[in-house]
């Protein structure tokens, strides 16, 4: 009898569709990088697909990878003094960070249940944690599945412009799209609204964006490393006015820069 010569492209392709399931490669062995794991005849979502999800979510609310990294577990106590006290509420520096962190806390657990409602000053000094703080927030609502954006104010402010520039067919974002992305998302931390060199044009920006929020009162964190009286004379009154009824202040002293602590005990350590 003659004996039958198998191509070698087709033993390749027998021998892999013989091997198991496992030794196959995918990315998620458990659906197939099919999304799906079928049992008892259902359909269940798999696991990776959560993870994509907050992946997309963490893309969509514009945090940087350091950023996305904050927690509140993260966020140490030991750099606040237990003795100097903030002239501002009569507290030790420990008591005014505590006190910023519940708030914090509170409110994602307010905006997990709620889409309306009061939102979060926190102001202090550089390197007080107050991004931090503002990036964890930002996190816990993500991981919960809300819509959050997390936009530093100048760099807002420099994508505003950069539209400007641009030709009408560049398939790129125009300032109303920018401006209205902002306004309307369900949650918008703006980082850094501090001493810039704000123009009228600036201001008015700034004042628009943040009275379509207090009229529809959507949720809003801000960060600052000026109080709101030094920040009106940058901003004006009318829209220092209407982050007072927008959101609650918090201060968040520290006697040093937090990251220049870090930076020595890095080094100590090595």
């Amino acid at each position: 009898m003659e004996r039958i010569q198998i191509p070698p492209e087709l033993l390749v392709k027998r021998q892999r569709q013989d091997m198991p399931a496992a030794a196959t490669s995918y990315r998620c062995p458990l659906c197939r990088d099919r999304g799906l794991i079928i049992r008892d005849g259902r359909a269940y979502r798999c696991r990776c697909m959560q993870q994509k999800a907050w992946q997309n979510r963490l893309r969509a609310a514009n945090l940087a990878p350091q950023l996305s990294r904050y927690t509140f577990s993260n966020f140490d106590l030991k750099y606040y003094s237990r003795t100097l006290r903030d002239e501002l509420t009569g507290t030790t520096y420990y008591e005014s960070a505590r006190h910023c962190l519940e708030a914090a806390q509170r409110f994602v657990t307010t905006f997990r249940r709620e889409e309306h409602g009061r939102g979060l000053f926190i102001f202090g000094p550089v390197g007080s944690g107050k991004t931090f703080l503002a990036a964890a927030i930002a996190n816990a609502l993500t991981a919960a599945g809300k819509e959050v954006l997390f936009a530093v104010v100048p760099d807002l402010l420099d994508a505003i412009r950069a539209t400007y520039d641009r030709r009408p067919q560049d398939n790129n974002q125009t300032e109303l799209e920018l401006i209205d992305t902002a306004r309307g998302v369900g949650i918008l931390v703006l980082d850094d609204l501090g001493a810039h060199n704000y123009t009228e044009w600036t201001c008015n920006k700034i004042y628009s964006l943040i009275n379509y929020r207090l009229i529809n009162e959507l949720p809003t964190v801000i960060t600052s490393n000026l109080d709101l009286k030094d920040l009106e004379e940058y901003l004006g009154e009318r829209t220092t006015s209407r982050i007072v009824q927008l959101c609650q202040s918090y201060h968040l002293p520290v006697a040093e820069d937090i990251r220049y602590t870090l930076s020595r005990e890095s080094i100590t350590k090595k």
